[in-house]
C-alpha cells in the first residue's frame, strides 16, 4: 500500500511552480500548463469544462475549459467527516486518497478512500451531487471497510464501472490479496453481492480502472513501487476479459490473478513511475514524477488509442 500523506506538500510545490508539460511519456501527452500538481488523478468532462480530482487535502480539484490550461478549484471536504475515525481510528486531518469521479443515471458520484500508510484498516467513502458545477456535495457515508486483522484485501483505490447491461460495479484494492470487484445497488451505490478477485501480484498491484471497448472489459492497473519520487518504479499495465468479473488476461494470455499484465507505460527519463491512472472515454490520465522538478507528482493526460484489440497511447 502506498503512502500518500506527504504528497500534498509536494503537490503544493508543483502548483507554485506552475510547470508546463511538453514532453512525452510513451506516447504524445497533451501539452498541459498551469496547476498540474496531482497524484492519483480521476478525470471527467461536464459540458465543455474538464475536471480532475486528486489525492490531497480534502480532495484536490483541478479544472480547465480546454483540457490543457488548468487551475485549482475549491477542495471537496473542508473538515473531517465524523465517521472517518470510526473506521480508521489512526487517520487524522484531511488526507483523502485516490478519488474516482463518475456520472450514473444523471447523478455525479465521487468515491474516495480513507486510510493510513502500511495498514489495511481503510474505508471507501462516497459523496454525491447533482453536478460538479453545482457542488453542494452530499455525504453518502461508508461504502466498504476493511481491517488489518479481518481482511486480506484493502478498501482503497475505488473505481466505478458500469457493465453492458447498465449495472454498476465497484472495483478496488491495493497490494495484499489484490484487486476486487463487487456489484453495487443502483439506488444506494453500495455493495449488494459477492466480492470477486480480479488481479493479484506478489510485488503489488493497485489502482484498478476498468473500461469496456469492442467486446471486452479492459483492466488498467498500477504495479510496483509508488510514492518515492524519482525512485518510484510504478508502471501501468492492462489485461482484458469478456466478463466484468474476469478472468482478465494480458496480451500474452497470462491471467491477472497470476501476476499477468502487459505494460502500457513504464515512464521515461523525465516522467518517472507513471501510475494512478484513470480512463474516461478516449482519454487516460495518470501521474508521473517529474525528474526535472524534484520528483513532484504531476498530471499527465493522453488520448487512449486501440490497436489489434489492445490499448496504446
Amino acid at each position: 500500500m502506498v503512502n500518500r500523506s506527504w504528497l500534498w506538500r509536494s503537490i503544493l510545490l508543483a502548483l507554485a511552480a506552475s510547470s508546463s508539460i511538453l514532453n512525452t511519456v510513451q506516447g504524445a501527452a497533451w501539452p498541459l500548463s498551469g496547476d498540474v500538481g496531482c497524484h492519483d488523478p480521476t478525470i471527467t468532462q461536464e459540458g465543455s469544462r474538464w475536471y480532475v480530482f486528486c489525492t490531497g487535502t480534502g480532495i484536490t480539484v483541478l479544472t480547465s475549459d480546454d483540457g490543457l490550461a488548468w487551475v485549482t478549484a475549491p477542495q471537496i471536504f473542508l473538515s473531517e467527516l465524523s465517521w472517518w475515525a470510526d473506521y480508521v481510528p489512526a487517520h487524522s486531518g484531511l488526507d483523502v486518497w485516490a478519488p474516482d469521479i463518475s456520472t450514473f443515471k444523471g447523478r455525479t458520484y465521487l468515491y474516495y478512500a480513507i486510510s493510513t500508510f502500511g495498514s489495511r484498516t481503510s474505508a471507501i467513502g462516497l459523496a454525491s451531487a447533482d453536478s460538479i458545477g453545482a457542488g453542494s456535495w452530499i455525504d453518502e457515508g461508508m461504502v466498504i471497510s476493511t481491517t488489518e486483522t479481518g481482511n486480506d484485501y484493502n478498501a482503497i483505490d475505488p473505481n466505478l464501472v458500469v457493465d453492458t447491461d447498465g449495472n454498476p460495479w465497484l472495483a478496488f484494492g491495493s497490494f495484499s490479496s489484490g484487486l476486487k470487484i463487487v456489484a453495487i445497488s443502483p439506488s444506494t451505490m453500495k455493495p449488494t453481492g459477492d466480492i470477486y478477485s480480479i488481479a493479484a501480484r506478489p510485488a503489488g498491484v493497485e489502482a484498478p480502472s476498468i473500461v469496456y471497448h469492442d467486446g471486452y472489459y479492459y483492466l488498467f492497473t498500477s504495479i510496483d513501487k509508488c510514492c518515492s519520487g524519482v525512485d518510484s518504479t510504478y508502471k501501468i499495465t492492462y489485461s482484458r476479459s469478456s466478463s466484468i468479473t474476469g478472468p482478465y488476461v494480458d496480451a500474452d494470455g497470462v491471467d491477472a490473478m497470476d501476476g499477468g499484465g502487459t505494460i502500457l507505460d513504464s515512464g521515461n527519463a523525465r516522467w518517472i513511475g507513471p501510475g494512478g491512472q484513470d480512463v474516461y472515454e478516449s482519454v487516460i490520465a495518470r501521474h508521473a514524477y517529474d525528474a526535472d522538478n524534484n520528483g513532484v507528482p504531476t498530471l499527465l493526460i493522453s488520448d487512449l488509442n486501440w490497436s489489434g484489440g489492445w490499448p496504446t497511447y
